[in-house]
């Protein structure tokens, strides 16, 4: 969101200057294992929504791709999805609604791993993680714990971080630092960390945002401690503390991505959130012991304003880019991991939703608000704008009897790139399939699923379902909050 999405995604729009959405350790280093209940006794138990299901689904084509979506942004965290034999092309209605459940408050993507989704969300007083059917929305598990989260600007008390699932367990990570490792199949609790306590890390402007990143049996997390560490490494399997990096640049919103670089495995965290003077930047870690290879300092000069978008690999160069008119920067790392700046720009200030690459070009958002916000596409290699697009359409919106037109816009919406297009959410609930290539923009479907703000959690593809958040209450329709599921498998 941030949240979302989330983070994931998610990070909060404009307030007041347009501030973006979006030390050492205390007590032990040691995991804190919490037996085998999953609902903690000081809990009080919330009230779940049990999910309404309308349609089966098609059956999945049996040339079809598919893939696992078990953390943020996809199998690769870059947005893009091996999935093929998708729907593309609907009728008035959209596409097939499969399943819904009503949710509480937050930005978090779900994560999905075979026969199982997690969302992790808020309601009343308790972070909820509900493990359910995937193709039915049936309730499997639940987890509980209470937390006492106020966000700054009083955009939602809900988690931002995805879910990350990875070798039977789950990890969640709530915007008051609850650090959590639970069972997939029982939702028991296996160990559990409260970060913002353990390593003195004062409250961010919207809480903790990034998703941790599973780098072989390690967990890791940009906690952003003042004075360091700025990133810590938990052992996947007892939650213990095994290095810790950096001891400057705070919490991002932005989720670390890792990546072989000339033949070594490095981790780049791009961090940078409450701090004055605003400071942060990219850093490339060595994940076998926390050492900082090099680093790049990147962040807007404004104070309300955090690093939000994942970082973009490809070879041997990262891209980096954030709002308020910071721009974007493609960033390449030597054989020996310090790096050089080959272009830097404002063709591209992502206010939160990370770029797509796609055979040699880098399609994404820039701007931070309606009047700005445009899809753009810039040459890979050289920075170079090919294009820009601001679409626009009109709809008829009845309010009490009342019928009036009104302007819609693709605005920064959150897109992924599946089978050959790229699939896209806009922040009030439009969700379009779109041709884009170096040559321009191409409308291919456009429905409404709903009309509510804050719709900034990227949407999920798995075996041909996709799964979308709705934050915000619908007004005009008068739905709440929801996790929808829709059928994109196509019939041809």
């Amino acid at each position: 969101m941030i949240p979302p999405e989330t983070a994931h995604p998610f990070v909060r729009r404009a307030v007041c200057l347009g501030i973006l959405l979006i030390a050492f350790a205390v007590g032990t280093d040691s995991a804190r294992a919490e037996g085998s209940s999953s609902k903690p006794p000081r809990a009080s138990a919330p009230k779940l929504a049990a999910a309404r299901f309308h349609h089966k689904p098609n059956p999945l084509p049996g040339s079809a791709k598919t893939v696992t979506h078990a953390s943020f942004l996809g199998p690769s965290r870059n947005g893009i999805y091996a999935e093929t034999k998708l729907l593309k092309k609907w009728g008035p209605s959209g596409p097939k609604l499969v399943w819904e459940m009503e949710t509480g408050n937050g930005y978090s993507s779900p994560a999905i791993a075979g026969d199982r989704l997690i969302y992790f969300h808020r309601i009343g007083d308790a972070d909820v993680v509900d493990c359910l059917d995937p193709e039915t929305g049936n309730r499997i598990w639940s987890f509980w714990y209470p937390t006492t989260y106020a966000d700054r600007y009083q955009f939602g008390n809900g988690p931002r971080s995805t879910p990350v699932i990875h070798q039977g367990r789950v990890f969640t990570h709530g915007a008051d630092g609850m650090l959590h490792c639970l069972d997939l199949k029982t939702g028991d609790v296996v160990w559990k960390r409260q970060t913002s306590k353990e390593f003195a890390v004062p409250q961010d402007f919207f809480g903790l945002v990034s998703t941790p990143l599973i780098e072989g049996h390690l967990l890791i997390v940009n906690v952003g401690a003042p004075g360091g560490p700025c990133v810590v490494a938990f052992d996947t399997r007892n939650g213990t503390t095994v290095w810790k990096a950096g001891d400057q640049w705070g919490p991002s919103s932005a989720s670390p991505m890792s990546a072989t670089i000339n033949g070594a495995r490095r981790l780049f965290v791009f961090a940078g959130g409450d701090s004055d003077p605003p400071t942060g930047g990219l850093l490339s870690i060595d994940p076998v012991n926390g050492t900082i290879v090099g680093r790049f300092p990147f962040r807007s000069k404004t104070y309300t304003s955090v690093n939000a978008a994942t970082p973009v690999v490809v070879g041997s160069d990262v891209f980096v880019t954030s709002g308020y008119h910071t721009g974007g920067a493609m960033v390449r790392w030597s054989s020996n991991g310090q790096p050089s700046v080959v272009w830097h720009n404002r063709h591209l200030g992502a206010h939160f939703a990370t770029p797509i690459y796609k055979n040699g070009f880098l399609y994404g958002f820039d701007g931070a608000n309606r009047a700005q916000t445009a899809l753009v596409c810039l040459e890979w290699s050289t920075g170079k704008e090919l294009w820009r697009e601001q679409p626009e359409w009109q709809k008829t919106i009845t309010q009490q009897g009342k019928s009036s037109q009104r302007p819609f816009y693709l605005l920064p919406g959150a897109m992924i790139h599946a089978d050959g297009d790229f699939l896209t959410l806009t922040e009030t609930g439009d969700l379009l399939w779109l041709d884009l290539s170096r040559k321009g923009y191409r409308q291919i479907s456009r429905t409404e699923l709903f009309i509510a703000k804050e719709t900034w959690t990227p949407p999920v593809l798995s075996r041909g379902m996709l799964y979308v958040t709705q934050n915000q209450r619908d007004t005009i329709h008068n739905t709440p909050p929801r996790l929808l599921c829709y059928d994109l498998r196509s019939t041809n």
